[in-house]
């Protein structure tokens, strides 16, 4: 854990009970957190982190699709970790769910992750900041360019959080909860059991208004929530560039990841962070930027893919143009379309040649 940590071992708690709605149509076949980011579920790179830290009991907190994390990851002894798992019935929201998991805590603090985000904050420290303070939460606050989108948490010059305060146009900070806290496990059990709790809206303002010890762990490396599409393909491209820290990439970081059986075109170019899944196809000329290719999607000749998630088996027509764009597992794109920003393609959906453009020089 680092000289600075203390005493004693820390349990870990990761979230991952969301539908992912956001990131429709890739979740409709796997949840957010299983879903294949530069080579491995997203959660590997997580749980890697985690371990790296030296934290060695994980309890997920599950509810949508649970037993496919149990499937993957079994008891974690593959991964050097101690893994359990806790399901919801019904969605408690992130304090419910934080209570939802109390009897299955061991340690005497306990780290709290959003399955949703990846993040390079130096875990160790977190930890000892926390014990060194004395505090009874301790919340990771991340530095940003325009915290007019989220909550902000000002702390006084002893660190102590001062307020929780909602999203407003001129934030009197730029720090915002970057959904990573350290809890005393006392404080867990304090929540409200069985019924939906928001640690956000009712728990850290309880704790202050109560005298309770609310510290911050001011930080600014890397960040980032990969809730929508746009996010999650930067989220992969920054682990495949190395930008993002992981201990579990499935190759060297670099321009491109390739899975075994990936095939590219001798004069195709696959730069940016792109990963392309196992037995995928991209075709003579075609140039794929910043792209992550599910297993066995084919993006045939001339095509251009930016910036965009090809779901499994789905396919690219010829000369066709996708820029910011998710197609759905199995999902087919005709010759000649073009697709921008923000579409979503549905599963198995067939696109004919040309159907769809956003400009007339066809």
């Amino acid at each position: 854990m680092g000289s600075s940590s203390g005493g004693g071992a820390v349990d870990a708690v990761v979230l991952v009970g969301g539908k992912g709605t956001r990131l429709r149509p890739l979740t409709l076949s796997a949840p957010k957190p299983m879903l294949p980011t530069a080579g491995v579920p997203f959660l590997s790179h997580l749980l890697s982190r985690i371990r790296a830290a030296g934290i060695t009991h994980v309890v997920l907190g599950t509810s949508y699709q649970a037993e496919v994390f149990e499937e993957h990851f079994g008891d974690g002894g593959a991964l050097g970790l101690d893994l359990e798992y806790v399901v919801e019935d019904e969605p408690l929201d992130t304090g419910g769910a934080i209570r939802n998991v109390y009897d299955r805590l061991r340690a005497d603090d306990v780290v709290i992750f959003n399955g949703d985000i990846l993040s390079g904050t130096d875990i160790g420290a977190l930890v000892g900041t926390h014990r060194d303070a004395g505090a009874d939460v301790t919340l990771h606050l991340q530095r940003v360019a325009d915290p007019s989108r989220f909550g902000s948490v000002p702390t006084g010059a002893d660190g102590r959080v001062t307020a929780f305060l909602e999203k407003t146009p001129n934030p009197p900070t730029d720090q915002v909860n970057a959904g990573c806290y350290v809890f005393r496990r006392e404080v867990v059990g304090g929540i409200p059991a069985g019924r939906r709790v928001s640690v956000e809206r009712e728990t850290f303002p309880g704790l202050l208004e109560a005298g309770a010890h609310v510290h911050g762990f001011v930080d600014d490396s890397y960040w980032l929530d990969v809730g929508t599409p746009e996010t999650f393909v930067q989220g992969s491209a920054d682990l495949v560039r190395g930008v993002a820290p992981t201990s579990a990439l499935a190759g060297p970081t670099g321009e491109s990841l390739r899975l075994p059986g990936a095939s590219v075109a001798a004069d195709a170019e696959v730069t940016g962070g792109s990963t392309l899944g196992v037995d995928s196809v991209v075709g003579t000329g075609a140039r794929i930027e910043g792209a992550v290719l599910f297993d066995g999607a084919v993006v045939e000749a001339g095509a251009v893919v930016e910036r965009s998630v090809l779901g499994a088996g789905s396919r690219v027509g010829e000369g066709a143009v996708l820029r910011g764009v998710a197609l759905g597992d199995g999902a087919s794109v005709g010759a000649g379309c073009e697709l921008l920003d923000g579409v979503r393609v549905w599963p198995k959906i067939d696109l004919p040649p040309g159907a769809i453009r956003f400009s007339s020089d066809a």
